[in-house]
């Protein structure tokens, strides 16, 4: 086996239309990760502007992996792609936009490794915060965060940010019913402390992006979010219940 399915890390990046941005991105990732490492770019379409930027870095650096999402158009479908191509142990989801700190990853990957199933980087926690973002979404973000914290003990502050490492065999065994925006975070924090397994978190500094246009859209995805909140509450179960209760029907 290599050193990546032994011991490494899957990086994901899921990216719609980042075109030439996506190379400081890649090179502060390729800089900053020590582990051993993948990174998959996951795109819905080959006609994406991000693609030929993705396919030259690959010959520069065979870290980098262009994967070209199967599952249907959006975040969530390229994202759980992406954790199904994943040959790692250690799983992090990260944005193609450079709004997460990406010498933060070896540190994620350090906890799980030490047996937490996600280790979370939280905004909201001492150390920690957004930097330029709309204060609407940041007061429903943070509120959302604050109030699981410390009512749900889910354990960060941060449970819809979508910068977090998770271990791969966990994400597996509960599998990912997420097919809107990203709350693929809070959903898998929500089934972790249904499980009563291990969530930790580090503090973060997120900057807002300053080019391109950010596809996030909070409004329109507030009750699948709101969905995964209230399953956070409730009596411990077991890894077949926890698949069992909700489907992509949902």
């Amino acid at each position: 086996m290599s050193d990546i399915e032994t011991s490494g890390v899957s990086v994901v990046l899921p990216t719609y239309e980042e075109g030439e941005a996506i190379v400081p991105v890649l090179r502060r990732i390729l800089q900053a990760v020590q582990t051993p490492s993948e990174v998959l770019v996951v795109y819905d379409d080959e006609a994406d502007s991000t693609v030929p930027y993705l396919q030259k870095y690959r010959d520069e650096d065979d870290r980098v992996v262009p994967t070209l999402n199967t599952y249907g158009r959006g975040p969530a479908r390229a994202i759980r792609y992406g954790i199904d191509q994943a040959r790692a142990p250690v799983v992090v989801i990260t944005m193609a936009d450079g709004s997460d700190d990406p010498e933060q990853i070896d540190v994620l990957c350090k906890l799980v490794e030490r047996g937490v199933v996600i280790a979370a980087a939280s905004r909201y926690m001492g150390g920690g915060r957004p930097v330029g973002r709309a204060p609407t979404k940041s007061s429903l973000s943070r509120m959302a965060g604050l109030s699981l914290y410390w009512l749900g003990r889910v354990g960060t502050r941060d449970a819809t940010n979508s910068f977090k490492a998770y271990s791969t065999e966990f994400v597996r065994s509960v599998g990912i019913q997420s097919d809107t925006g990203f709350e693929i975070g809070i959903e898998l924090v929500a089934k972790a402390r249904r499980l009563r397994l291990p969530v930790v978190e580090v503090p973060t500094i997120w900057l807002e992006r300053t080019s391109g246009t950010s596809n996030f859209r909070v409004y329109k995805w507030i009750p699948r979010y709101l969905r995964w909140y209230t399953f956070a509450f409730g009596p411990r179960l077991t890894p077949e219940q926890v698949r069992a209760k909700h489907t992509s029907k949902d």
